[in-house]
């Protein structure tokens, strides 16, 4: 599997923005983490499973309405290193990886 990259943004009207934080919003990093997660699903397609994330950091914060891109790159069968830029600036970097869906 490719590199893979996914382009969005965080509405300012998301519900998790307010009081985070009055004057001077900020995306919460569980929402950001919720985007990388559905990049990766997207680029694993249906079969995603459970995921967990070893680690991560978050390098700078994030603003509502700022443009941001996932990038995914691939370590082994359902596991990446990720990262999320606004432009040139690191927003966001870690690890993720999908446990194997069990057969119903």
């Amino acid at each position: 599997m490719t590199p893979f990259e996914m382009r969005a943004s965080i509405a300012p009207g998301h519900p998790a923005l307010p009081g985070h934080f009055p004057g001077a919003p900020v995306v919460p990093g569980v929402v950001l983490l919720d985007e990388v997660l559905r990049a990766a699903r997207q680029a694993l397609g249906a079969d995603a499973g459970h995921a967990t994330l070893p680690w991560v950091k978050f390098h700078a914060p994030l603003r509502p309405g700022e443009e941001f891109v996932s990038r995914l790159e691939p370590l082994g069968v359902g596991s990446f290193r990720f990262t999320v830029r606004r432009g040139e600036t690191l927003i966001a970097s870690g690890s993720l990886s999908f446990a194997p869906r069990e057969p119903a």
